[in-house]
């Protein structure tokens, strides 16, 4: 599956931005590292669930393959993943809901 959304050659892409922007790439990738870390309050394995449900609310295919990846590798159960990706899309359903007020208000009164 993973050919399907990008090639081979797409993390000499990557490295390309990092030779154009060196510090924004940087600071890129210290963002990047925050999940995996074991520095804090909250466990790997949750670190990475929630990295699972942000993934596919942003819907961003590299970031999903690679937090399950690292997900698995740190515990987590595949009914787990199933669970943070279902819990994104709740979330991500009940913001459209949510911000549904705006458009009310946006429109205005008839």
């Amino acid at each position: 599956m993973a050919q399907e959304y990008y090639g081979a050659d797409d993390a000499k892409h990557r490295m390309e931005m990092k030779k154009l922007a060196p510090k924004d790439f940087d600071a890129w990738m210290t963002l990047n590292a925050i999940p995996g870390q074991d520095n804090g309050e909250i466990p790997v394995n949750v670190r990475e669930m929630i990295a699972v449900a942000v993934a596919h609310a942003t819907g961003c295919p590299y970031c999903i393959e690679s937090h399950v990846t690292k997900a698995k590798a740190a515990g987590v159960t595949k009914a787990q993943v199933a669970e943070a990706v279902l819990i994104s899309a709740a979330m991500k359903a009940g913001a459209a809901a949510a911000h549904g007020g705006l458009a009310m208000k946006f429109y205005g009164e008839e």
